[in-house]
């Protein structure tokens, strides 16, 4: 007797497989993309439908007018990291976005305060 056959699910497997083109995982400069990876639309990619562009390139364009996070794309599209960064490799090939390193809050001269993390120590201790 054999299993049951699956039924196709759009939102599934075969979604992410054309979406990427059958592409797995990213390539070039999209390769060192993290989770905290911040993108942003460059100045002339404007998010009016572009021939040639997917859908999830457009809304990619389209949230990214301001600095976003891989991670926060991902959870707005509802889509894996692995497939976000497939789709950003696109984006980057063609030049209609750029990435940046999240900048630590330490080198921006926005650490934490330390008086503050002392007082927080001495009341832990007293616990």
């Amino acid at each position: 007797m054999s299993a049951p056959r699956r039924p196709t699910d759009p939102a599934g497997l075969e979604r992410y497989y054309v979406l990427t083109g059958g592409r797995s995982k990213p390539a070039g400069p999209a390769a060192t993309l993290d989770v905290a990876t911040l993108v942003v639309s460059r100045a002339g990619s404007q998010p009016s439908p572009h021939p040639g562009l997917q859908h999830e390139h457009e809304e990619i364009l389209r949230r990214c007018r301001e600095p976003l996070s891989v991670a926060e794309l991902g959870a707005h599209l509802g889509l894996p990291f692995n497939i976000i960064a497939v789709l950003l490799a696109d984006l980057l090939d063609a030049g209609r976005v750029e990435t940046r390193d999240p900048v630590p809050a330490n080198s921006a001269g926005l650490g934490p305060d330390l008086a503050l993390l002392e007082e927080v120590l001495s009341g832990l201790q007293r616990l």
